[in-house]
């Protein structure tokens, strides 16, 4: 497969999957919490509140590591493994541009202090399980 079929199929997965997990680390051992995630194009973005865990973790390790895709049907279900480089951006566009209904369960609206993003720029993904294939490897 080439890379940009390779990109396509990620980016198809990426856009029909997006709830999955991330692992960050704490105290030297993985860290894994669900959450929302958004794309533009490879980059990852996810909302949460300032005060979490995830975001002290970030900030004292970067490196986080998002499983996304994966449907519950067993073998041959597709998914992603995703590494990368994980950075807060609390910039009033970025959070207008993610902000959803949904977000209110938890912030007053866009410009709540303790909404920010995390911004994931991937360096490695992994297609896994595509029908019983070998992983495929996109390196950024």
């Amino acid at each position: 497969m080439t890379n940009s079929e390779l990109k396509e199929k990620i980016l198809k997965i990426l856009q029909e999957n997006k709830v999955g997990t991330l692992a960050s680390v704490q105290q030297n051992k993985p860290h894994s919490r669900y959450m929302t995630f958004f794309h533009e194009g490879l980059t990852l973005y996810t909302a949460t509140s300032k005060e979490t865990h995830k975001v002290e973790e970030i900030e004292k390790n970067p490196f986080v590591h998002i499983l996304l895709g994966y449907d519950g049907e067993g073998f041959g279900d597709s998914f992603l493994e995703i590494e990368g480089k994980a950075a807060v951006d609390d910039s009033a566009e970025m959070k207008n541009k993610l902000w959803n209904e949904y977000l209110e369960k938890w912030f007053k609206g866009p410009d709540d202090q303790d909404y920010i993003v995390l911004r994931i720029e991937p360096s490695l993904i992994r297609l896994m399980n595509n029908k019983g294939l070998e992983p495929e490897i996109l390196e950024l």
